[in-house]
C-alpha cells in the first residue's frame, strides 16, 4: 500500500459558506480544510445566502471566493421554483453547472413542481451538467426528465437501497446518469445519532445497516462514480441549538475514511483515485493543471481530532474514529500548498476552474 499519489482531486460537492453565513466558515477557512483533505479543487453549492440563483449574486460570490480560496474552485448556479430560466444562457459559461434541489434542505431552493422542473431541464444548455438533490420515489421523477431531455445529471448523496437500485436500473438502461456517495452514509448509520445527536443531522438523513451495505455493493460493482463529502459546516452552538441544523463537515475526512475501508478490505487503494479525482474531473469535464497532486500516506493510522483540523467549524462526525491515511503534501500549479500540517499560501492562490 504505502503512498498513493492521486493527480488533481476533486470535490463536486461542498458548501463553502462565507457570504452572510460567514460566522459557520469562511471561502478562506474552508479551502484551507480542502487542501489539508488533500484537494485541487473543490465545487461550491448555490443554497449558501445570498443563494447563487441570479447574475449579480453569482458575480458576488466569484469575487469572494477569489479573494479568499487557497484552493483551487467552481460555483453551481442554482435553480429555482421561482423560474429563473431566462438567466441560463448568460451564466452557464461561469459556472460548473446547474444545482436543483428537488426535495427539503438547508436553504430556499427547492423545486418540487414537476412541470417547473421540466421547464428547468428545457432550458439549461446541455454543455454543462445538471446536478440533483433527489431522494426517495422524486428520483423516478428526475430520471423521466433524464429520459425526455437526454441531459448529464449527477445524482447527489445517493443513501439508501431504494434510491440506488433506481439508479443502478437507470445505468443499465443507458441513461447519462453519474451516482454520488458521501463517506457519512458509508460509515455511519442511524443507530449511530444516539451517541451523534445533533452532530449526526444531515440532508438526506443516516440510514439503516441494510441501507448502508446497499452502497457498498454498488461501489464495488461501479455503480457509484463519485465519493463526495457533502461538506457542510455549522458552528457548535447552531448544532447544539433547539433546532439545529442539517450538514456535517467533511472535506478534511473523506481520504482518511477511505484509507479505513481499504484496510477492511471493503476497497482496493487503486479506486481511490477514480472515486475522488478521475471521475468527478471527467463529469465536470475538467482538467486538472500540471503538477496538481496529493501525496496519501496509507499505512498511518490516525485518530479523528478536532483539535487537527481546519474547517472553522472545529468537529466532525467521526470524531475519535481510528483511521487509515495521512495526507502529507499537497501540490497545485507546481507550489506546494500543504506540508502535512500547515496550509502554505495565501488567501487568493487559488483559481477558477470554469474560465
Amino acid at each position: 500500500m504505502s503512498r498513493l499519489r492521486i493527480d488533481g482531486m476533486l470535490d463536486p460537492h461542498v458548501h463553502l459558506r462565507g457570504l452572510q453565513w460567514s460566522h459557520k466558515g469562511t471561502f478562506a477557512s474552508e479551502t484551507a480544510a480542502a487542501v489539508a483533505g488533500g484537494y485541487w479543487a473543490v465545487l461550491d453549492m448555490p443554497n449558501t445566502l445570498p443563494s447563487t440563483v441570479n447574475a449579480t449574486a453569482l458575480a458576488h460570490k466569484r469575487n469572494e471566493i477569489s479573494r479568499q480560496a487557497v484552493s483551487d474552485w467552481g460555483v453551481y448556479f442554482g435553480a429555482t421554483g421561482q423560474d429563473n430560466t431566462a438567466a441560463f444562457s448568460s451564466v452557464v459559461d461561469q459556472v460548473c453547472g446547474l444545482k436543483i434541489y428537488n426535495n427539503a434542505t438547508t436553504g430556499d431552493l427547492l423545486v418540487d413542481d414537476q412541470t417547473v422542473r421540466d421547464q428547468i431541464y428545457n432550458v439549461w444548455p446541455a454543455s454543462k451538467p445538471i446536478a440533483v438533490h433527489a431522494e426517495g420515489p422524486t428520483i423516478l421523477a428526475i430520471l423521466d426528465l433524464v429520459r425526455r431531455h437526454r441531459k448529464q445529471t449527477h445524482f447527489c448523496h445517493v443513501s439508501s437501497a431504494e434510491e440506488i437500485g433506481y439508479l443502478w436500473a437507470a445505468k443499465e438502461e443507458g441513461l447519462a446518469v453519474t451516482v454520488g456517495v458521501c463517506p457519512h452514509h458509508l460509515f455511519l448509520t442511524r443507530d449511530d445519532l444516539s451517541a451523534l445527536g445533533p452532530f449526526g443531522l444531515m440532508k438526506p438523513e443516516l440510514k439503516t445497516a441494510a441501507d448502508q451495505e446497499a452502497l457498498w455493493e454498488a461501489l464495488d460493482a461501479g455503480v457509484v462514480d463519485v465519493i463526495e463529502s457533502d461538506h457542510a459546516p455549522h458552528t457548535i452552538a447552531e448544532k447544539q441549538a433547539a433546532a439545529p441544523p442539517y450538514g456535517v463537515p467533511g472535506l478534511e475526512t473523506t481520504l482518511p475514511l477511505l484509507g479505513l475501508a481499504v484496510h477492511q478490505g471493503r476497497l482496493d487503494a487503486g479506486q481511490i483515485p477514480f472515486l475522488v479525482a478521475e471521475k468527478p474531473r471527467k463529469i465536470f469535464g475538467l482538467q486538472a493543471p500540471p503538477e496538481t497532486y496529493t501525496i496519501l500516506d496509507l499505512d498511518v493510522p490516525d485518530i479523528i481530532d478536532r483539535q487537527n483540523l481546519h474547517t472553522h467549524c472545529g468537529w466532525s462526525p467521526f470524531e475519535g474514529m481510528q483511521v487509515f491515511g495521512k495526507v502529507r503534501e499537497v501540490w497545485i500549479r507546481g507550489q506546494q500548498v500543504f506540508d502535512g500540517e500547515a496550509v502554505l499560501v495565501e488567501p487568493g492562490y487559488g483559481r477558477n476552474v470554469v474560465t
